[in-house]
């Protein structure tokens, strides 16, 4: 086992964040002896973002940093469902930097129901939370809509970070991930939910350095998506990545008793705590991935442990 980058501070604008948050940056990589990739001849390394902070892990932090700085001590409002990382590491910056923070949930009908452990934390952490309808949450990103749910909350000034905090900003935030894996891997994966941490990574790997997404949700939407963001985000396509939807195990929040079983092994032998939404999906994904020879003998796959289980 080792760890190649030694923690720091990353010098990009995007990377550094607001004052008071003390990322480590660039975060570990760390080699480890996994006998299902070495049989076929291929090195596994986990990029270690869950260790960049302990409340705002991994490409939250990519990803919000950026976001939080241009708020400027504005509210931050944002979106999420019920089991909502983003929100939580939302509600999490904004205790830590005394930023209000306003999450619009959605479904309406869990106004009613107690919290979940989720949402309870973001209540905690000082998020004041909206629930509205799931059609008009669909629709949330229209200028109606999104001016009527401003209005409804009393925050018509705040600063709006879209749902799994992927804009501009944070696909350049996550450009950063990239370049600190310049030169370590053939091959990196990450888990994708709304595309913005494949955008951005794929624009920092260097000539020769591939992205690989494992979407989390069912759709086939996505590649789309990443297209989109990295126009808006650097006016065209950039870097070399692709997609694998094989391995969202029925759609967001889903598992399966195999992947848990799977997730268990993994943190039996590794050592390296597995989130299931997201980090689960991938991994499991790369085993699959690597059995079938879709590594030639000789590479480096680079995953990227994006967030920590909820604890």
């Amino acid at each position: 086992m080792t760890s190649s980058n030694r923690p720091g501070s990353h010098g990009s604008p995007e990377a550094s964040g607001p004052a008071g948050l003390r990322p480590r940056l660039p975060s570990p990589l760390q080699e480890v002896a996994d006998g299902r990739f070495a049989r076929h001849g291929v090195r596994l390394l986990l990029k270690r973002d869950d260790l960049i902070h302990p409340e705002l892990v991994g490409n939250k932090w990519r990803k919000l940093a950026p976001n939080l700085t241009a708020a400027a001590g504005r509210t931050v409002l944002t979106f999420g469902g019920a089991y909502s990382n983003h929100l939580r590491a939302t509600a999490a910056a904004g205790r830590l930097l005394g930023l209000p923070t306003l999450g619009v949930v959605r479904g309406q009908e869990l106004a009613d129901r107690p919290l979940n452990p989720s949402l309870a934390r973001c209540a905690a952490d000082g998020m004041r939370l909206h629930f509205v309808d799931r059609s008009t949450y669909r629709r949330k990103t229209e200028p109606g809509t999104l001016a009527g749910i401003l209005r409804a909350t009393g925050a018509e000034d705040a600063f709006v970070v879209p749902e799994g905090g992927s804009n501009s900003l944070a696909v350049r935030g996550c450009r950063d991930l990239g370049q600190e894996l310049a030169g370590h891997a053939d091959v990196v994966a990450v888990a994708c939910g709304t595309g913005g941490t494949l955008a951005g990574l794929a624009a920092g790997l260097p000539p020769g350095g591939r992205a690989l997404g494992i979407p989390v949700l069912r759709g086939g939407f996505l590649g789309e998506d990443v297209q989109a963001l990295q126009r808006r985000a650097f006016g065209g396509p950039r870097g070399d990545w692709s997609l694998d939807e094989r391995f969202h195990c029925g759609g967001y929040a889903r598992t399966t008793p195999g992947l848990d079983r799977f997730a268990e092994d993994f943190e039996q032998r590794h050592a390296v705590p597995v989130e299931r939404l997201y980090v689960a999906k991938m991994l499991y994904g790369l085993v699959a991935l690597a059995e079938e020879g879709a590594f030639p003998r000789g590479s480096t796959v680079a995953a990227v442990i994006t967030g920590a289980p909820l604890g």
